[in-house]
C-alpha cells in the first residue's frame, strides 16, 4: 500500500474513531450518557459517502508535509485542520481542545481550580464575560457581563480561538492578568488588573430572611458543578424545618453548568405535570426530561435572574416558570440554548460539539433571546460601578477617564462631586476629603492607591448590603403577599 493511502486512512481512522467512543456532554450529562450507553454510530455508508473530502484533506496534508519549504509540525498541522472544521461552523460553543487545553477544561469541576473566576464565551468573533463568579478576583475587579475583552497583557484576543483566551486568563495563585475591555456606556477601553486566586467550587449559599412578619427562604446558586444537587437539597431542608412561607432561588450571574445538576434540583421543586426541559436532537427527535415530584410545594416560589445567568440556569429558570408557573424576577437571561458534548479524540484532547438545542417545558427555543422576566426590576447604578485602575494618582485640575469613573463612585456612594465629566474641580476635592475623613485616611484630596482600594471596598460593602438589592426586596414583597393568600 503507497503511503499516500496510508496517510488517507489514517486521517479518516482520526476523523471517525471519535465517532465511536463513549461521549460526555460538554455540560456534562455524563451519568445519563453512562446509563444509556449511547454510541455515536457511523451510518452504514457513511465512511464512503466521506471519501472524496476526507482524500482532499489527506492530499492536502501529504502536499504540505513533503513540498512545504519550512519545518512542518504534523500534530499542529492535524489540530489546525480540526479547528479549521470547526470555525466554519461559525459556533463559539464548538471547539478543539489539545491535551493542555482538555485538562484545564477538566479542571473547572473539580473542587477548586485557579484563574479569576469568569465564564466567557465568543460572539461575532468578539470575547465576552457571560459572568463572573460570586466572590472572584473578577467579581471584585469589577467585570461585568457583556464585557468585552480586547487584549489580555496587551495581546489583542479579537477573533482568536475562546480555549487559547481562556488559558491567555487563566493562571497560577497570586500572579495578575491585565484585561482590556470595552464596555457599553463607556466612550473608551478600560484596563482591569485582576490578581489569580484559587476559586472555590461552592456553588450554594442559602439565608432566612423576612418579609411583613413571613420567613422567606433564600439560595443563590453560583454555578452547577459535581455536588451541586447534593448541596441544594441540603439547604432545602434547612429552611423547610424552619417553616419558610415562600422561597427564592437566585441564578443571577450563574454562567451554568451540568444539566445532571439542574435535574437534580428541579426534581426538587416541580412536579412532573411538563417536563424539566426537553433535548432537541439534530433530526428534530426530541427526548423529555421529567421530575418524579408528586406534589406541588407548599409556599410560593420566585426566581432571580439578570444578563449573567446563562445556560443551565436558564434551564432552571424556564423549567420553574413554565412548569409551575413561578414568577422570574429581575432582568432578561443571557440566551444560551444549545447542548455541547465532549468527545475524546483518543489522544488526550477532545472536541465539543454542539450536538443539541435545549427547549423550555413549553417547547421554547431561548437562544439568543433569553428569558423575558414576568416582573422587570433593574439594579441601581452602584451595581453597575467599576473599582478605579490608577496609573497614578489623581487630583485637582486633572482631566481623566478614572476621574469621571471616581465621581460616579463618589455620587453613588452619597458623596457629591459637583460634576462628573472627568475633570477634577474643587468640589470633587472637598468630596474626596469628606470620604477620606470617613474611612480614616489623610485627608489630602487626592485619590492614592489607598484611597482607590478603600472605595473599592465600600461599593463591594453595598453590592452585599440586602437593603440595596432592589431585585431582592421586590421576590420578598411578592411573596410575602404570596404567602398571605
Amino acid at each position: 500500500m503507497s503511503k499516500r493511502k496510508v496517510l488517507i486512512l489514517l486521517l479518516i481512522s482520526m476523523v471517525l474513531s471519535a465517532s465511536a467512543t463513549y461521549f460526555l456532554l460538554n455540560w456534562r450529562w455524563e451519568e445519563r450518557v453512562r446509563e444509556q450507553r449511547d454510541l455515536i454510530e457511523i451510518p452504514e455508508g457513511g465512511a464512503q459517502e466521506n471519501q472524496d473530502y476526507l482524500e482532499k484533506i489527506g492530499n492536502a496534508f501529504h502536499l504540505i508535509k513533503t513540498q512545504y519549504v519550512g519545518e512542518v509540525n504534523e500534530e499542529k498541522l492535524t489540530e489546525g485542520a480540526i479547528q479549521g472544521m470547526l470555525t466554519v461552523l461559525n459556533d463559539p460553543y464548538s471547539v478543539y481542545m489539545n491535551r493542555e487545553e482538555a485538562s484545564r477544561f477538566s479542571e473547572s469541576l473539580d473542587s477548586s481550580f485557579e484563574g479569576i473566576g469568569a465564564e466567557i464565551t465568543k460572539i461575532d468573533g468578539k470575547i465576552i464575560i457571560v459572568s463572573p463568579l460570586k466572590n472572584s478576583p473578577a467579581e471584585k475587579a469589577g467585570l461585568k457581563p457583556y464585557d468585552q475583552i480586547l487584549k489580555v497583557d496587551g495581546a489583542d484576543v479579537t477573533n482568536k480561538e475562546l480555549n487559547q483566551v481562556t488559558l491567555k486568563i487563566r493562571g497560577k495563585k497570586g500572579t495578575k492578568v491585565v484585561l482590556e475591555i470595552l464596555r457599553n456606556g463607556l466612550e473608551k477601553p478600560i484596563s482591569v488588573e485582576v490578581k489569580r486566586d484559587t476559586i472555590p467550587i461552592e456553588t450554594v449559599y442559602s439565608s432566612l430572611e423576612e418579609a411583613n412578619g413571613k420567613k422567606i427562604g433564600y439560595i443563590e446558586i453560583t454555578s452547577f458543578s459535581r455536588d451541586t444537587g447534593e448541596e441544594f437539597a441540603d439547604h432545602l431542608k434547612k429552611l423547610e424545618r424552619k417553616k419558610i412561607a415562600g422561597l427564592i432561588i437566585d441564578v443571577r450571574g450563574n454562567p451554568g453548568g451540568l444539566l445532571t445538576s439542574v435535574e437534580e434540583i428541579a426534581s426538587q421543586l416541580i412536579t412532573g405535570d411538563k417536563p424539566i426541559v426537553q433535548i432537541e436532537k439534530k433530526d428534530g427527535e426530541r427526548e423529555t426530561i421529567f421530575s418524579k415530584l408528586k406534589k406541588r410545594k407548599g409556599y410560593p416560589i420566585a426566581v432571580l435572574t439578570d444578563e449573567g445567568s446563562a445556560s443551565a440556569s436558564e434551564i432552571l429558570a424556564a423549567a420553574l416558570k413554565e412548569g409551575e408557573g413561578y414568577p422570574v424576577i429581575g432582568e432578561r437571561t443571557f440566551g444560551k440554548g444549545t447542548v455541547q458534548q465532549q468527545i475524546s479524540l483518543g489522544d488526550g484532547s477532545n472536541m465539543k460539539l454542539t450536538m443539541y438545542k435545549w427547549l423550555t417545558p413549553n417547547g421554547n427555543w431561548i437562544h439568543g433571546k433569553g428569558i423575558e422576566p414576568d416582573v422587570e426590576v433593574e439594579q441601581p447604578a452602584l451595581f453597575h460601578l467599576q473599582p478605579l485602575q490608577l496609573k497614578g494618582i489623581l487630583k485637582r485640575d486633572m482631566n481623566d477617564e478614572q476621574i469621571k469613573q471616581a465621581q460616579f463612585i463618589l455620587k453613588e456612594l452619597g458623596y457629591e462631586p459637583g460634576r462628573t465629566d472627568g475633570y477634577f474641580d474643587e468640589t470633587t476635592e472637598a468630596a474626596v476629603k469628606v470620604f477620606q475623613h470617613d474611612n480614616r485616611l489623610p485627608e489630602t484630596g487626592v485619590i492614592d492607591g489607598k484611597t482607590a482600594k478603600a472605595m473599592e471596598k465600600v461599593i463591594l460593602e453595598e453590592k452585599e448590603n440586602k437593603a440595596n438589592d432592589r431585585q431582592l426586596k421586590t421576590s420578598l414583597k411578592y411573596l410575602s403577599y404570596m404567602a398571605e393568600k
